[in-house]
């Protein structure tokens, strides 16, 4: 399984309805299950971004799908970052001359 990681921002729409933000991140975990992810972790977070969730994915298709299908919901906007785990940077150094 690859690691994501996501950083996000309420929109206008997710600020309006941010007393709603547990249960849709509770339907997001639901929804990512359907789509083969796995959502690890979802903290709230004080500073530049409102949201950090930390998904797990069998490829990056099914990562970037649900993706786009969270962001069309209109209550976050977000950037994606891919995390490598101890032993995934063991073997991209291995290639490195």
């Amino acid at each position: 399984m690859k690691t994501f990681v996501t950083l996000y921002n309420f929109t206008g729409q997710g600020r309006r309805t941010l007393k709603d933000t547990v249960k849709r991140a509770e339907a997001a975990k639901a929804a990512a299950l359907q789509s083969g992810v796995k959502i690890r972790e979802i903290l709230w977070l004080q500073g530049q971004y409102d949201l950090v969730a930390i998904t797990e994915s069998p490829d990056d298709a099914a990562a970037n799908a649900f993706s786009i299908t969270l962001l069309q919901m209109g209550n976050l906007r977000g950037q994606t970052l891919r995390a490598f785990t101890a032993a995934e940077m063991t073997e991209i150094l291995a290639k490195v001359p």
